[in-house]
């Protein structure tokens, strides 16, 4: 049994004392101790190392004390997978040196034996769930169809990803074949993440919010709805995507246990676009991480209570930044933990 069961029971609509807080990349810059392991280990090695990737993953755990782990990984693990060539770069970020532009380039991205390319996830997992000994859920998680979809055509990161898009609407048939292949691939792999120990699973839509409400429907809500109804048997599954307020609604009708929600929507209107029954999670904007530890309390504070500590995860509205002092990150969590008393 987990000794704290606070996020789990907010993923099953029960009423809690408080609501349940982590962070998304809590694992990550922002924290000394990972910065020393960055210094030593390159980014895959560290992905790749079971070991290194359940013991930053276990960080947080003892230096925040957050109620839920989320497996230290990257999305990228997926196209990789695949036989996509993916470099990470520093100040660059993740590069594609051959990225996907035609058909026939689809053709040979390939749908994986999961255990033999990704088994040092699940091992990780494993290991992980041995340093957390029961004290809190270990998240699982995997980027969005679309989103991985974006790196693998664009190439790069991008402030629009119109390559990616602009292939999407010239050449539909080989990009809706490129997405179901990541789909598969992706089902596949959570599927294992699930019986490798994880308690719940996140899907991030970073990229979402790039298309319009009709292309998002055909480019990614529908790929997405694909691996909640693949995974919804066997574990929680929330929906996080960036800047896709306009989706709440019809993504609340689907067997998503949660939704995620950003800072440019407020609760209110989260609430009200998603019928206001499902739990949601969020939404502190990341950057307000830098005001003074008072303000981020009366601020998470409030945000409770615009959300209600009902079908509620306390999160931000997207990644915490490297620049985030760590008291400050203590803070939030803390906020969350003095809620009510």
């Amino acid at each position: 049994m987990i000794k704290n069961d606070l996020f789990l029971r907010a993923l099953n609509n029960e009423s809690v004392e408080r609501p349940p807080v982590w962070m998304m990349r809590q694992a990550g810059r922002y924290l000394p101790e990972f910065r020393a392991l960055r210094d030593k280990y390159d980014f895959f090695t560290r992905c790749e190392t079971p070991e290194l990737a359940a013991e930053i993953t276990v960080q947080p755990i003892r230096i925040v004390k957050p109620d839920a782990a989320i497996l230290f990984s990257d999305i990228l693990v997926v196209p990789r997978a695949m036989g996509i060539h993916v470099e990470l770069k520093d100040n660059l970020g993740p590069i594609i040196p051959n990225p996907i532009r035609s058909a026939q380039d689809v053709e040979k991205v390939f749908v994986p034996d999961v255990n033999e390319t990704l088994g040092y996830v699940f091992d990780a997992i494993k290991l992980t769930k041995q340093m957390l000994d029961n004290e809190v859920p270990l998240i699982g998680f995997a980027g969005s169809p679309w989103t991985i979809f974006c790196y693998a055509v664009e190439g790069k990161g991008s402030k629009s990803f119109d390559t990616a898009k602009g292939f999407c609407f010239s050449n539909p048939v080989a990009a809706h074949a490129l997405l179901q292949k990541i789909t598969d691939t992706t089902i596949l792999y959570l599927k294992e993440k699930v019986k490798a120990g994880c308690n719940a699973i996140q899907i991030f839509d970073s990229w979402g919010g790039m298309l319009s409400p009709v292309d998002y429907n055909e480019f990614s809500w529908q790929y997405i709805n694909q691996i909640v109804e693949a995974l919804a048997e066997e574990t929680k599954v929330i929906v996080f995507g960036k800047g896709c307020w306009f989706a709440l609604n019809e993504m609340s009708k689907s067997k998503a246990s949660a939704l995620g929600v950003d800072w440019t929507c407020s609760p209110r209107n989260a609430r009200y676009l998603s019928g206001g029954k499902i739990t949601l999670q969020g939404n502190f904007d990341p950057s307000r991480l830098l005001s003074p530890i008072p303000t981020i309390k009366k601020m998470v504070h409030e945000m409770i209570d615009e959300f209600g500590k009902d079908n509620y995860i306390v999160n931000l509205g997207h990644g915490i930044l490297p620049n985030i002092p760590v008291d400050h990150a203590k803070a939030f969590v803390e906020a969350v933990k003095e809620y009510g008393k």
